[in-house]
């Protein structure tokens, strides 16, 4: 039952305009290297606003255990979603079409080589795996790209440690 409120609460946070607050952007930044700082940029208001929460709740489970990479996957780790470049209803569509096919990754990546709207919907549904592309390629700490890549998989597939996985997954699914 969590994961439809957690997808509820996003949906509604979506609709608010405008990014994090001047001060809680400063603060993730600070957290981030130059090339990632560059990625966080890029990424739209309300998943730079989701990721400042989750941080900021990961920095209060973890407190001295919440290093500068583990920040920087709380604050980045949906920054694959960056490719599909869907609004707050393409999401939803995705995120339905993804249930509905199980995200069976063949049907999912027979939509990424589409055109349009279908092949938007397959890389929205492979951010987990984009997100970890950026994030090496922008010379982010192991455990970031990890995290980006393994946020969706279950405890048992995670090459995070342990505490600092749940304390991610805790603070984004609330």
């Amino acid at each position: 039952m969590a994961r439809p409120i957690h997808l509820a609460r996003r949906f509604f946070g979506s609709l608010r305009p405008g990014g994090p607050r001047r001060s809680d952007a400063e603060w993730a930044e600070r957290w981030l290297l130059p090339a990632e700082r560059d990625l966080w940029r890029r990424m739209g208001n309300a998943d730079r606003r989701h990721g400042v929460r989750v941080a900021r709740r990961v920095e209060t489970m973890l407190g001295a255990g919440a290093t500068r990479p583990v920040l920087a996957a709380a604050l980045l780790h949906d920054v694959g979603k960056l490719d599909a470049n869907l609004r707050t209803y393409g999401r939803v569509v995705a995120t339905l079409s993804g249930a509905v096919v199980r995200r069976d990754p063949e049907v999912i990546g027979d939509w990424t080589r589409t055109r349009g709207f279908t092949r938007r919907v397959g890389l929205y549904l492979q951010h987990d795996r984009l997100g970890a592309d950026l994030l090496a390629l922008a010379g982010s700490d192991p455990l970031t790209v990890a995290w980006a890549r393994e946020h969706h998989r279950p405890p048992d597939e995670w090459t995070v440690p342990a505490e600092v996985g749940h304390a991610l997954r805790a603070a984004d699914d609330d």
